[in-house]
C-alpha cells in the first residue's frame, strides 16, 4: 500500500475493517484480491491471489472496472495539470446492488491513493430490500384498490360494476376472471374477461355444484374462504379454450350487504406462479369492495323498479279528449327534481256514449313525497266512489268521511267538473270545495270568475259547497287551476304575488287559443312571475268547446264536425 492509507486501515493485520460485519475486498490495481477481511470468507472464490472478475458476480466485476477506469483517467488528467478535476474517484461510481448466492448486497467503493487499488465494502441489503420490495407491493395494492373503488364506486349501473370487477380482475390479479351472479330465474349472469381485456357477458347454464366453493360463495356462507380449483376438473365456460392450459383456479365470493353479491374466479394460465397466500388474501380486500359496489348497485336498481312502478300510479293521468270536448292538463310539481307533489288532477271517461265525464283538480295540505303519498290515496277513493259521481255533494261528503278517519292534520281542496259536450256547447257543472274559483275564458276575450264555493275537505264533519252550471260556446274555454299559480311570489320586488286579478288581465290576452296553448301559457305566466325563485307545485285545466268547422279526432270515436257557436254565460 502507498499513500496516506494506513497499515491499521488495510493491512491483513489492521482491526478497523478486519472485524467489520460486512464483508470487505482490498484489490489491487491489477484486479487481484490482496485482502479480505473475516466476513468476507462466506465468500468461497474470494481470497488473496484470486482475480476479482472470477471470485465474484459479473455486476460487481463490471463496477470494478468502471472505478478502475475512471481512476486512472484521474490520475491522467491530473498529470497534464488539469486544474477541475481533483476530486475523489468514489465520487464518480455510486454504489451499485446485486446478488451474491440468495442475498442482496450493496457495494460501495473506496479508491486508493495513487492508484493503488479500490477497497470494497459490501453491504447486506437483503432484509432492507425485501422490506423496500414490501412498501413497493402494497403501494401498488393501495393504488390498485383505490383505482378499484373509484371505478366500482362511479355507477351504480350492476351490469358495469361486473365488467368493471372482471377487467381490473384480469388486468391486476389474474390472467383471466369471471365474476357470476346469483340465479336469476333458471341461469346465472356470467361476465368474462381473458388477458385480452375485452369483456364478455353471457348467460350460460351453471350448476354450482360442479365447481368446489362456487356454491358456497353465491349463497354468501360467512365465512367464505377462498376455495381452489382442478383446471382438469372445471367445466368448460369456466376453463376457456382462448386462455390456453390452465394452470390455476380459485374462486372467492364477492360478499355484499346483507346479501350474496356473487362469486369472482381467476385464472392463470399454466407455468405462471400460482396463487401466493398474499395474493390471495388481497384478491380477498379487492373482493370485498367489488362485492359492496355491485350489491350497492343490485340494491339502487331494485328500489328504482319499485319507485318506477309506484310513481307510474301516483303521477297524473295523460289528457285526452272526452267525448269531443278539447281538453288540456298540464302539472308541474316544485321542486326541479321532483316528479309528483301536491296538486293533481284526475280525469275519469263517461262509462258510455253522451254521459257525463269526471274531472278533478285538487291540492293538498305539504309538499314532495309525503304530499304525493296523500294525493294518491284521495285520487284511489275518488276512483272508488265514481258511481256517485253525479251528485258532487254527496261524493265530497263520502270523500270527507273517508279522510276523517285518517291523520286529522292531512286536508285538501278540489274542485270537481262534470263534463258533457250537447251539439256545439258544452256543459260543465263546477263544484269547488275549499278551492280558487274556475274562470271561463270566453272566445272573445272575456273572463267570468264561476261562482262556486264551498269547505275544505278533511278537516270538518260537515261539507257545504255550491255547484254551478256553465254553458261553453264554440271557442270558450273554462280554466281551473291550483293556487299555485295565483300565490306565485315574485314580481320586480320579489315578494308580490301574482295574483286573481293578474291572471284575468293576461287570460284576456289569451282568446281563441288552443287549450294546449292556454295551460302552458298560465305555467309559464307563474314561473316567469317567480324569476327562478321558490315555486309551488303547479296544476291546470283547460276545457274547450271546439270552434265551428274545427274537426277533432279523439280516441275511439273517430272524426267529428264541431257546430256553429250560440250564445251563453253562467247558470
Amino acid at each position: 500500500m502507498t499513500g496516506t492509507t494506513s497499515e491499521a486501515e488495510h493491512g491483513p493485520a489492521g482491526t478497523v475493517w478486519q472485524s467489520a460485519p460486512y464483508p470487505v475486498l482490498l484489490v489491487g490495481g491489477d484486479g487481484v484480491i490482496e485482502h479480505v477481511n473475516d466476513a468476507a470468507r462466506a465468500l468461497p472464490a474470494a481470497a488473496p491471489g484470486v482475480r476479482l472478475a472470477d471470485a465474484v458476480p459479473a455486476w460487481l466485476a463490471d463496477a470494478h472496472r468502471l472505478v478502475t477506469e475512471a481512476q486512472a483517467h484521474r490520475l491522467v488528467t491530473e498529470a497534464q495539470g488539469h486544474p477541475l478535476v481533483t476530486q475523489d474517484v468514489s465520487g464518480l461510481v455510486a454504489p451499485v446492488r446485486g446478488l451474491i448466492g440468495d442475498r442482496a448486497f450493496e457495494a460501495h467503493p473506496t479508491p486508493g491513493d495513487g492508484g493503488s487499488g479500490v477497497t470494497w465494502w459490501l453491504v447486506d441489503a437483503t432484509d432492507h430490500e425485501r422490506v423496500s420490495e414490501a412498501l413497493r407491493l402494497e403501494r401498488r395494492r393501495t393504488a390498485f384498490l383505490a383505482e378499484a373503488s373509484n371505478e366500482l364506486l362511479s355507477s351504480l349501473n350492476l351490469d358495469r360494476c361486473m365488467e368493471v370487477t372482471v377487467r381490473l380482475a384480469a388486468r391486476h390479479l389474474a390472467d383471466a376472471a369471471l365474476v357470476i351472479l346469483p340465479a336469476a330465474g333458471r341461469r346465472h349472469p356470467v361476465a368474462y374477461c381473458g388477458p385480452d381485456g375485452r369483456v364478455v357477458r353471457e348467460n350460460p347454464a351453471v350448476d354450482p355444484r360442479e365447481v368446489p366453493g362456487l356454491a358456497e360463495a353465491l349463497r354468501g356462507f360467512p365465512p367464505v374462504p377462498s376455495r381452489w380449483i382442478d383446471p382438469a376438473s372445471a367445466p368448460g365456460w369456466l376453463a376457456r379454450k382462448e386462455l390456453g392450459e390452465p394452470g390455476s383456479m380459485v374462486v372467492t365470493a364477492l360478499p355484499g350487504h346483507g346479501v350474496p353479491a356473487g362469486a369472482l374466479v381467476l385464472l392463470r394460465r399454466s407455468g405462471h406462479a400460482s396463487f401466493s397466500e398474499g395474493e390471495e388474501v388481497f384478491a380477498r380486500l379487492f373482493a370485498a369492495r367489488a362485492g359492496a359496489a355491485m350489491s350497492a348497485a343490485r340494491l339502487y336498481a331494485e328500489q328504482a323498479a319499485i319507485t318506477e312502478t309506484l310513481m307510474r300510479e301516483l303521477l297524473p293521468p295523460e289528457a285526452r279528449g272526452l267525448d269531443g270536448v278539447e281538453l288540456s292538463a298540464r302539472y308541474r310539481p316544485a321542486g326541479a327534481t321532483e316528479l309528483v307533489g301536491g296538486d293533481f288532477y284526475d280525469l275519469h271517461p263517461a262509462a258510455e256514449p253522451g254521459g257525463e265525464s269526471l274531472l278533478v283538480l285538487g291540492d293538498v295540505c305539504g309538499k314532495g313525497l309525503e304530499a304525493a303519498v296523500f294525493t294518491g290515496r284521495i285520487r284511489t277513493t275518488l276512483h272508488a266512489l265514481l258511481p256517485v259521481a253525479g251528485d258532487h255533494g254527496r261524493l265530497l261528503g263520502l270523500l270527507n268521511d273517508v279522510l276523517l278517519r285518517g291523520d286529522r292534520r292531512t286536508f285538501v281542496t278540489l274542485v270537481l267538473a262534470s263534463v258533457r259536450r250537447g251539439g256545439p256547447r258544452v256543459t260543465v257543472r263546477l263544484t269547488s270545495a275549499g278551492h280558487p274559483p274556475p274562470l271561463v275564458l270566453r272566445a272573445d276575450g272575456r273572463v267570468e270568475e264561476v261562482p262556486t264555493r264551498g269547505t275544505l275537505i278533511g278537516m270538518l264533519e260537515t261539507v257545504t259547497a255550491t255547484t254551478v252550471t256553465v254553458e261553453l260556446e264554440p271557442g270558450d274555454t273554462c280554466l281551473i287551476y291550483t293556487d299555485g299559480v295565483t300565490e306565485a311570489r315574485g314580481g320586480p320586488l320579489g315578494d308580490e304575488l301574482f295574483g286573481e286579478q293578474r291572471l284575468r288581465e293576461e287570460l284576456e290576452q289569451c282568446a281563441g287559443m288552443p287549450p294546449e296553448a292556454l295551460t302552458e301559457r298560465v305555467q309559464m305566466l307563474a314561473a316567469q312571475w317567480t324569476g327562478g325563485g321558490d315555486q309551488d307545485d303547479v296544476a291546470v285545466i283547460a276545457i274547450t268547446a271546439p270552434r265551428a268547422g274545427r274537426e277533432t279526432t279523439l280516441p275511439g270515436l273517430g272524426r267529428e264536425s264541431a257546430s256553429p257557436r250560440a250564445g251563453g254565460g253562467i247558470s
